[in-house]
């Protein structure tokens, strides 16, 4: 701008591609016109001045256009709780697991320690059954004659018929229509039985049972005595007793009843084909028929004879021969 306020006049033309074309202000400038001639359909130049050029106005910009956001997705709390249920499940399938492997263990070392107690049971079974039968051993070697004796006299009566006594004892079996069955010498009975008289006493203290002779055997000197009357029978031994082995006698020696003697297996010998145990303890007549026992209470045969002008050499009729030849009564 000039200080007389005129604007300079601008000679030329300005290229249409130099400047994009612009609105003419509508306010006018004080002066004279600028000369020279402006090219049709073209914008007239901007004097060259100290203001800025009018800027052109940028065409409009369409709104930046933001995605939406995704919606949060909502958790259903059904799925949660199923969630924690199957995780407490598994927790308590890890813990009963654990808990089985754990019992099986238990159970494992249990029935290892069973084992060991039933070998270690049956090894001190063994023991005290040993030593049991070793007591029983010495038992069988120390007899107490007053306690077998008292145990088993009430089995024991005087035999008595018009011709002889004798000794009889309750055996074995009861027989079939009831009643006791007793064992004696076939002597004893002999001439009552030959004389077809049948009938026989059994005595003992101021007792009197009345007996019949059901069955004898005179080649092995055994009768059998039956009696309606209920007596305690008395036990066959099982075993053979060994040669020095105590024993005891219940007889009626010359008619005494109940006398108890003492003594100790002798022998066992073989008299006319007939197999006899030997012993220490004194008989004498009426002792015939009377039981022998050992330590236990056990029959372990028949009193039948005696030595004459001898002591201490008495008889018996094994067990086993009575039982062979009686079956019956044991």
């Amino acid at each position: 701008m000039t200080s007389t306020g005129s604007f300079p006049a601008v000679t030329g033309t300005i290229p249409t591609a130099a400047i994009p074309a612009v609105a003419t202000p509508a306010a006018t400038v004080s002066g004279p016109a600028p000369t020279g001639s402006i090219p049709p359909q073209q914008a007239a130049p901007q004097p060259t001045g100290s203001w800025p050029l009018p800027v052109p106005s940028a065409p409009p910009m369409p709104p930046h256009s933001v995605p939406p956001a995704p919606a949060a997705t909502r958790r259903s709390p059904l799925g949660a709780i199923a969630m924690v249920l199957a995780i407490l499940l598994l927790i308590v399938v890890g813990v009963q697991a654990a808990f089985i492997v754990d019992l099986e263990k238990r159970v494992e070392r249990a029935d290892a320690a069973a084992k060991t107690a039933q070998a270690g049971d049956a090894s001190r079974l063994k023991a005290l059954e040993d030593r049991a039968d070793k007591l029983e051993q010495k038992t069988g070697s120390s007899l107490d004659a007053a306690e077998v004796a008292a145990s088993v006299r009430p089995s024991v009566f005087r035999v008595a018929t018009k011709y002889a006594t004798g000794t009889g004892f309750a055996l074995g079996k009861a027989p079939a229509g009831g009643g006791t069955d007793l064992i004696t010498n076939y002597h004893v009975v002999a001439e009552s039985y030959q004389r077809g008289e049948k009938n026989v006493s059994l005595e003992r203290t101021d007792q009197r049972f009345p007996a019949k002779i059901v069955e004898v055997h005179p080649d092995k000197d055994l009768a059998v005595l039956r009696t309606d009357e209920e007596f305690t029978r008395l036990v066959p031994a099982s075993a053979v007793p060994k040669v020095g082995e105590p024993v005891l006698v219940i007889g009626s020696p010359l008619g005494l009843e109940d006398t108890v003697t003492t003594g100790v297996v002798s022998a066992f010998r073989t008299l006319g084909g007939e197999s006899l145990m030997q012993f220490d303890a004194a008989i004498n007549p009426g002792n015939s028929g009377g039981p022998v026992f050992n330590a236990k209470k056990e029959v372990v045969g028949v009193a039948t004879l005696k030595a004459q002008q001898a002591e201490g050499i008495g008889l018996a009729i094994p067990i086993s021969v009575v039982c062979d030849t009686v079956p019956s009564v044991c």
